[in-house]
């Protein structure tokens, strides 16, 4: 019998960043609190642009963007924002939109196969995923309910399973 695999990766659905993003802009441009702040927020790239003349206004911006990637089903940690820097008479935010399992990410993730996972349970780097490999299908959802259970500082999605 073959084995079977799933591949673990770390992808965003670039279409619902967007989507987050233009409902973030359109609940900044109506909100009270936003009024006359020059709050605006884009995205050039995997980075997204928050400004705004104050310092809590720029961290309340993110904040609305972040609440609606939780509405929107995007994981916050694909979300990595820097500290608001002052850019002349306006406060700017940037976050970058992680994507894609990095060599020691996938190296971290493969430990934890190895060290905790049943044994037979293979692992292997492929570019920016990880596939995993087994010749029991119980084995590979037990993998995938140790690394739910696990708290890494990424996204974490299983797709490819046969």
């Amino acid at each position: 019998m073959a084995d079977s695999s799933f591949d673990i990766v770390s992808k965003v659905d670039w279409q619902e960043v967007d989507n987050a993003i233009n409902q973030t802009s359109r609940e900044i441009a109506t909100r009270f609190d936003f009024k006359n702040v020059g709050a605006e927020i884009k995205r050039s790239g995997e980075k997204i642009e928050m400004k705004a003349n104050g310092e809590e206004r720029v961290r309340a911006i993110l904040d609305v963007l972040q609440t609606k990637f939780v509405k929107r089903g995007l994981s916050l940690k694909a979300l990595d924002p820097e500290e608001p820097r002052l850019s002349g008479k306006e406060y700017k935010l940037d976050a970058n939109v992680k994507e894609g399992i990095t060599q020691d990410d996938a190296k971290k993730v493969a430990k934890i196969i190895r060290d905790e996972g049943p044994k037979g349970v293979k692992a292997q780097v492929q570019g920016d995923e990880l596939r995993v490999s087994s010749k029991s299908r119980d084995d590979l959802q037990a993998i995938q309910a140790l690394l739910k259970g696990k708290d890494l500082d990424f996204p974490l999605q299983f797709v490819n399973y046969r």
